[in-house]
Order: C-alpha cells, then structure tokens, then sequence
C-alpha cells in the first residue's frame, strides 16, 4: 500500500520572483534618459533653450546620484578607454580653443551624455537595456505621429517651435512641422528634422524586428510599432537613412551566414564576398552618384553638403593638429559661427560630416581618437554578434537576436556620418559609449556580476547558474 510521505522531496510552492518597486523606478528613469537623448532638438523646440538646458543638467546630477545610491559592480580597469581619450582630449582643447565659451557650453553636453550612457550601461543588464531601449524608441515613435497628426488636424498649419502657428510662407528648415501628414512631403517628427527622425525610426525598426526574432511578449504589438516605425522611416525620406538601412540589411545577411559557419576557415569566403560588396557599393556611388541620389530626390552634392565640407575644410587646415576647438553642435549666438556657412537662410550648426567636424574641432589628433573609438566598438561588437556564446567548455549554446544590436547600430552610425555629424552627439554619441562600455563589462548576455546584480529574471538566472550534478 503507497503511503504518502510528510517530508517531499520538492521545494514548496512559492510566488516566482518579482521586481522591487525601486528598481522599476530606476529602469523608468533609464528609459527618460534614453527618451531625452533620442528625442534630441523636441525640448528645445517645445520649451526653449533654458528648460532644455535644465532638464539635461538636472538629469545629469540626478543620474549621479542615484548611480552612488546604487552603487552597481562596475570593473573600471575595463572603461572604453579610446571614449575616454576622446573626451578628455576635448576638454583639453579648452587651452587654445578660438571660442572657450561655446566650447565650455557644449563640453557640458559631451560629459553629460557620456556619464548618462556610463550610467544607463551600468545598472541595467543587457535584456533590461534592450527593452528600455525599446521604451524610449516607442515614445519618440509615438509622440511624433501623435505630434503630426495634431498639427494636421487641429493646427492645419505649419508650425514654428514654441507652438507658434504660421501662415505666411517661410523655408521649410524653420518650421517645426510642416504639416505634411496628410499632403504630402517630408515629416519631421517632435524632432524637428526629417534627417533626425529618419535614424530614429531605422532604429526602432532594428530594435522592435530583433525583439521580434528573440520572442519577446506581445509580439503583435511589436509588428504594429514596426510598421509604424516604417511609415515614420519612409515619410521621413532621409537619404542618409535609406543608405543606411541598405547598410543594415547587408551586415545582417553577413553576420547570419557567419554564424552558420560549422569549421575554421568556413567565415573566409563571407569575409571575401563582405569585402568585395563593400567595395563594389562603393564605387558604384561614386560613380553613379546623380543617379542614384536623383532616385532619392537628392542632389548629387548631397543638398549643397559639399559645399559646406569645402569651407569648413579651408578653415580646418590652418590648424591641423589640435584643430580650433571643441564645439558639437556649433553655436551660432557666437560670432564665429552666426553668419559664417548660411544654408538656407539659416546659420549652419554642424559640419554634415563627423570626420570633418572632429578633424574642424580637435584636429588630426581628435580624428583618431575618433577612428580608434569606432574601430575598438565595431571589432568587438561583431564578434559580438558573430561567435556563440561561450565562457566554459560548453560550446553548443544558442545566438542570441539581441547580440546583433551593436553591430546594426554601429552601421547606422557610420552611415549616417557620412552626411550628418549626429554620431557626435545626444543619442548617437551616447549608444556607442553605452554598447561599447556594456560589451567591455558583460561580454556574455545574462552572465557575470555586471548581469546578475540585477538579473531578477528568471530566465537570466537559469542561464547564468551552474548545472548542478544529481546526487546517486
């Protein structure tokens, strides 16, 4: 007769793990932080140049304290040092720089959008980082549809920043919102900038699909933020941003059939045939450049950009070493910038090229810095996404969809770049502190302290546990 036991063997029933309130808050705070970055000019034009300012200090010296209330498991000895170099090469360039006041100013920004990605990067694990990522993506995806559907609606005119209606006719660069929804044209988005909100929503794109591929929840919704995130992407009509997305789709297709390689040696021919759509994409847009840029609607000097690189090349020149002095973005109060490169009609507040404003700013020394920046970044983030995680003897354990995020990120960058000197700040120079800072700390996803320190998951906790052997 079968006698039921009073002692089992099993571990009671308990209520699974749950998140502490406190660091829901704390990921919430992340998620405005990562908002505030990627919504960029939308605080400005919305409430003035004093209250931006203010909630980007504010948050700054709320970040730090909460990041010494928390104290995290940072490994210093493994910063992004070539990030470190960087910034303190720029904040040396306060010595002979031709305008110290702006370069104070913007100096500011750099450092605070440094720290704010040391901080995210520290107390989030790479599944939490994701999504937060995720979050801030869908509230500037959001808000900016929202934003031109009230405009469309209700204003039924462009609008100017300060929520200013305006009926008389003005160049479309002034205009916060054109009123384009519905009539066609270019949108900008809460940013302001078409060439702004195309990244953005290219991003969220990249960010929502790899979501999608990991089986996150709620993968209807994902779908839905995709297609908008495409309608916003292509409403946008940013050439930079349809060159990058033709960038994305070829590092994607390299990086999965690297990871399909099953024997040293088998990645060679990937690498080789890489190599090779690399070079021939390349000269297929310098020599076919007006047809192709004719397809986008562009001009074939890229609306007048070689132009400005022209001048502000002539002035690099003169001092090609340390450059003239730190400032991203260009502060046209100052007279060294008011009036010097008008577009427009308007005084132009960057170079459109990251190379060519950091070797305008901080010179032959500041461009590689910036160059061994990105290389150390793009090296680590592909092998990254390309090998499979491993960090025992165990080498059959599964890729992970959020590993290919780096990689993605640092292609869109570096397109975008090449027409645009956003990289250099906000939410571009702040994702590359950010993943380079995150791969350096964790390089595995959900294993190491960096992970577990908050890893309250219960996924992250089975992947990061050792097996145990039973007992005979």
């Amino acid at each position: 007769m079968a006698v039921h036991t009073k002692h089992p063997v099993a571990a009671p029933p308990a209520a699974p793990v749950r998140e502490k309130t406190g660091h829901l808050l704390l990921r919430a705070w992340c998620i405005f932080v990562l908002f505030t970055a990627l919504s960029g000019t939308a605080w400005v034009h919305a409430f003035g140049e004093v209250v931006a300012g203010a909630v980007v200090i504010g948050g700054a010296l709320l970040s730090i304290g909460l990041w010494l209330a928390v104290r995290p498991s940072v490994h210093w000895q493994r910063l992004p040092w070539f990030v470190v170099g960087y910034v303190v090469w720029a904040i040396l360039s306060l010595i002979w720089s031709a305008w110290p006041a702006v370069s104070a100013w913007t100096l500011l920004l750099l450092v605070i959008t440094t720290v704010q990605a040391l901080f995210v990067g520290s107390l989030l694990t790479w599944r939490e980082l994701v999504r937060a990522v995720s979050s801030a993506l869908k509230w500037v995806i959001g808000l900016s549809l929202v934003f031109e559907l009230w405009v469309s609606i209700f204003v039924r005119v462009p609008l100017l920043p300060g929520f200013v209606p305006r009926t008389e006719k003005l160049d479309p660069i002034e205009y916060w919102s054109r009123n384009n929804l519905f009539g066609g044209g270019r949108i900008q988005g809460i940013m302001g900038n078409a060439n702004l909100l195309g990244p953005v929503a290219l991003m969220a794109i990249i960010v929502f699909g790899l979501l999608y591929a990991g089986r996150a929840t709620r993968r209807v919704t994902l779908l839905l933020w995709i297609a908008v995130s495409a309608y916003l992407f292509y409403r946008a009509s940013s050439a930079t941003a349809y060159l990058a997305a033709a960038a994305v789709v070829v590092v994607l297709a390299t990086i999965l059939l690297m990871r399909r390689a099953d024997r040293p040696g088998a990645r060679t021919k990937y690498y080789l045939a890489y190599a090779a759509i690399g070079v021939v994409s390349a000269l297929v847009l310098v020599f076919f450049r007006e047809q192709i840029f004719g397809a986008l609607g562009r001009e074939s000097n890229l609306t007048g950009r070689e132009d400005i690189w022209a001048a502000v090349l002539e002035r690099a020149t003169q001092r090609p070493v340390i450059g003239w002095g730190f400032a991203t973005p260009w502060v046209t109060a100052d007279p060294a910038f008011g009036g010097w490169i008008i577009d427009h009609g308007v005084s132009v507040q960057q170079a459109h090229n990251m190379w060519i404003d950091v070797f305008f700013q901080l010179g032959a020394v500041g461009v590689v810095l910036m160059a061994l920046t990105y290389l150390a970044f793009v090296w680590r983030a592909w092998f990254f996404a390309v090998d499979r995680p491993r960090w025992d003897l165990r080498a059959d354990r599964p890729y992970s969809s959020l590993s290919l995020l780096p990689s993605l990120l640092a292609t869109v960058l570096l397109v975008q770049g090449i027409a645009e000197s956003g990289p250099l700040l906000l939410w571009g120079w702040m994702f590359v502190v950010m993943f380079a800072f995150k791969i350096k700390q964790s390089p595995h996803i959900g294993v190491g302290p960096a992970e577990q320190s908050f890893a309250i998951e219960q996924d992250l906790t089975a992947v990061a546990a050792p097996r145990r052997r039973p007992r005979a």
